[in-house]
């Protein structure tokens, strides 16, 4: 994703590389050149990476997954410092299908039952993604974590990412879909959620925030 970034910027008449961080680089010179950082690397070292924005003051953008509940807790405490954008996937739709699915599971009621389904390429370990879980999530929060939302998940060839919701009832069905084409999506949708966090105030937003400024 680092190199997708990069390229991406130099493509942007707005944007300017002010540096890439690598193991054996200069962190604190890369965050002090920049106006906002973006961070797709590990968990082990996103913790290096908060500790690194907090000192100057510098907003973060983190599409980093898998972090564990203390990593999170060190993100949490950096975002009651400064922005940062966290998002398990940055991609524009599938926030726009996050929205969608909220929105209609909080209308619709009980009377539905949901189903998530997953597609991804069989490299793909976790199981099911951490996109479907966070549909999940919008769903129950909507529903007032009420309701069972059923997943499936398939693997197969290399397919980057396909997502369906369906909400069924006894007289009708609505169906939400996403398919990802190429990893180009996350790294636009980075670029964007840099470009919002520039100026906002403490704390942690989501790319439902940046799209939809809730």
């Amino acid at each position: 994703m680092g190199q997708a970034i990069a390229a991406s910027i130099e493509q942007q008449a707005d944007l300017l590389l002010a540096g890439i961080w690598t193991r054996e680089g200069d962190l604190d010179a890369v965050v002090k050149a920049a106006d906002v950082v973006i961070d797709f690397s590990l968990p082990e070292a996103t913790v290096a990476v908060l500790d690194a924005v907090v000192r100057h003051n510098k907003p973060l953008v983190c599409g980093v997954s898998g972090l564990d509940d203390a990593q999170m807790e060190l993100l949490d405490r950096a975002a009651a410092q400064i922005p940062v954008v966290y998002d398990r996937n940055m991609s524009l739709g599938i926030a726009v299908l996050e929205h969608s699915v909220r929105e209609a599971a909080g209308s619709l009621g009980l009377d539905f039952e949901i189903e998530i389904s997953e597609t991804h390429h069989i490299h793909k370990k976790d199981a099911p993604s951490g996109t479907a879980l966070k549909l999940g999530e919008a769903i129950a929060a909507a529903r007032g974590q009420d309701g069972t939302v059923r997943f499936q998940v398939e693997r197969r060839g290399e397919v980057p990412g396909d997502h369906e919701v369906v909400m069924r009832s006894p007289t009708e069905r609505l169906t939400f879909a996403h398919s990802v084409t190429t990893r180009q999506v996350f790294a636009d949708g980075a670029l964007r959620a840099a470009r919002w966090a520039i100026g906002r105030a403490a704390g942690r937003y989501g790319m439902r925030d940046v799209l939809f400024g809730q």
